[in-house]
């Protein structure tokens, strides 16, 4: 048990010590991170949009988090509506969207840490790098930093992607980053409505290509007397001329333990058999 696990100071200090080197280690890109903006104009082309819902059920959870999320997550979109990645440049999440503070007016909302549901200022903002990366596998972008939580606390009740299509972020170092090996560029917009966090990828130029992402292997299984949830995530890419699949791959391979109740040959199974 390492001194972080005993004291929360150390375990504070360990964070800081995390985030400092993550800002050090920056510098030599911090040149190529995405930071134009444009709220006046969006691209003329659209690559990919979503939506997610605002409010669902999770769990026991206290409905005022999601309430409280939603507040977080209007100030988050503000700070990433209408970005512009150029060629060459890196999409940060956390370059974008800055320490959450009360000072900015987050609030608490919900957090999934050391392997629990607890609540933070901030909280909730990791819906909006779910949409993020979601929409990113639907383009040419290239996604070279993604973090997804090693459990997952709630069952699939409102949900619509498939397990483990999600991002977590807790500043600035577990972060979402992708990069544009492209001669396009493209353009993010994300905004909130009364029920649904909504955002859409465009470009400057027509794609050639379109993607389609698929889930397969899932199941649940049992191990240790504990229950567990695995699948594998594809993306399948398309030549918009022809209809051809011009390539295949293999995105995620994900495996994490579940804290609900799993349905196995259609029966529910607690989680103290």
């Amino acid at each position: 048990m390492g001194l972080s696990e005993i004291h929360p100071f150390f375990y504070h200090a360990r964070i800081e010590q995390k985030r400092l080197f993550r800002t050090l280690t920056d510098l030599k890109d911090r040149n190529r991170f995405a930071k134009q903006r444009d709220l006046t104009n969006t691209f003329p082309f659209t690559c990919k949009k979503h939506q997610s819902l605002l409010r669902r059920k999770l769990g026991n959870s206290d409905p005022q988090l999601q309430e409280n999320k939603i507040t977080n997550l209007k100030i988050a979109t503000g700070e990433i509506d209408g970005v512009i990645i150029k060629p060459g440049e890196i999409f940060s999440f956390w370059k974008l969207v800055g320490r959450t503070s009360k000072e900015k007016g987050y609030i608490e909302g919900m957090q999934l840490k050391m392997g629990e549901v607890k609540t933070g200022i901030g909280g909730g903002i990791c819906q909006l790098a779910n949409l993020l990366y979601w929409m990113v596998l639907h383009t040419p972008l290239v996604v070279i930093e993604r973090h997804h939580h090693s459990f997952d606390p709630f069952s699939d009740s409102g949900r619509t992607l498939p397990f483990g299509s999600g991002a977590s972020v807790f500043y600035n170092y577990v972060d979402l980053r992708f990069y544009n090996p492209t001669n396009q560029s493209f353009q993010i917009k994300v905004w909130v409505t009364d029920k649904h966090l909504k955002g859409a990828i465009f470009s400057n130029e027509e794609m050639p290509y379109s993607y389609h992402i698929e889930e397969r292997k899932h199941q649940f299984l049992q191990k240790d007397g504990k229950n567990y949830r695995q699948n594998e995530i594809w993306k399948k890419t398309y030549d918009k001329v022809t209809g051809q699949m011009v390539k295949e791959e293999l995105l995620i391979k994900n495996f994490s333990e579940v804290k609900y109740p799993i349905p196995i040959n259609n029966e529910e199974i607690s989680m103290n058999n």
